[in-house]
């Protein structure tokens, strides 16, 4: 997602915004953007509480960190995706590398995506009340099960402002007591 001054001003005011695209071999692009009231600390030591993502984050259901060498994690991960009855559990292993406190990478090193890789970009941005995070989400996404690309479009569309809220207001409370 590209934030033309448009854009941003929007996120600073509140807005969560989703963007969405459709690429080559059934690929899903899907980025979202938020602004927390939270310095970046905050919001990366949410984002790496790696064995307490599914308290945290919703539709985690599980989250444990395997491996940690310096920057480089390696996370097992479940997660509840779909709509309606159409709800499956998806279970991936993902390599992190983090650089502390601005990016955090990922990709599917196992599991059930052909794709499954992207970012959290974490940038420091002054506001009235302070320092907050405008945090942004990336990724290129393909189930490696039966999902027609509308459908994987329309949950992302779904669940990815339920999850930016929800890191918004965890992070929120964090940074206010």
């Amino acid at each position: 997602m590209t934030l033309t001054p448009e854009k941003r001003a929007r996120i600073m005011q509140g807005e969560i915004l989703i963007d969405l695209d459709w690429l080559p071999d059934g690929v899903i692009g899907a980025s979202g953007s938020v602004f927390i009231e939270a310095e970046p600390p905050v919001v990366w030591r949410m984002l790496t509480d790696y064995d307490h993502l599914y308290e945290t984050m919703p539709k985690v259901v599980s989250s444990r960190l395997l491996e940690s060498k310096n920057q480089t994690k390696i996370i097992a991960q479940s997660g509840k995706s779909g709509i309606f009855i159409f709800e499956k559990t998806v279970n991936f292993t993902l390599k992190v590398e983090e650089v502390f406190p601005e990016h955090l990478y990922f990709s599917q090193i196992g599991g059930d995506f052909q794709v499954y890789e992207g970012e959290w970009r974490l940038e420091a941005v002054d506001s009235d009340s302070g320092t907050g995070t405008l945090l942004t989400y990336q990724a290129e996404i393909k189930p490696d099960f039966f999902a027609p690309q509308f459908l994987v479009s329309f949950v992302q569309s779904q669940d990815l402002p339920t999850i930016l809220k929800a890191i918004r207001s965890y992070c929120e409370s964090r940074a206010n007591g």
